[in-house]
């Protein structure tokens, strides 16, 4: 059974791919960031009913050590050690972890970033491969 709701998230994931990254915005395929987007991935594949975060100053992560990003994360998965399709990577970016991303096959991830949008990315290289980085999984299989 969590194969086909793991499968749904990488679905509902590659829906996304071409939006834009907006600070604070969840546009369904149209625009999010890298926050928002996985709220809105996990909640349209029916696993969260979707929270209320708040704002959030865009750079918030440059100046406090405030794990506000790991706290949401962490009200809805554990960490595992190994992610599988539809866990949740992320990234320490400035002081704390602030930066996330849908598995697809490690390193394989979908994820919001600032300047190309939501795309697929390689984390075993470029700048997400050199940061310190945790899985997180809403499944008790991962």
């Amino acid at each position: 059974m969590s194969m086909d709701k793991r499968q749904h998230i990488v679905d509902e994931a590659k829906k996304w791919l071409g939006a834009r990254w907006h600070h604070a915005a969840c546009v369904p395929y149209v625009a999010a960031d890298c926050g928002q987007i996985l709220i809105a991935i996990y909640a349209a594949s029916g696993l969260i009913e979707r929270p209320t975060v708040g704002s959030y100053p865009r750079d918030w992560a440059m100046h406090r050590d405030e794990e506000r990003y790991l706290a949401v994360v962490e009200q809805y998965a554990h960490r595992v050690e190994q992610p599988l399709p539809g866990d949740i990577a992320v990234w320490r970016c400035g002081r704390s972890f602030s930066h996330g991303a849908i598995v697809i096959a490690w390193p394989l991830i979908i994820h919001a970033d600032v300047v190309e949008g939501v795309v697929y990315a390689d984390a075993s290289c470029g700048q997400l491969s050199v940061r310190e980085h945790r899985f997180y999984s809403i499944f008790e299989d991962g």
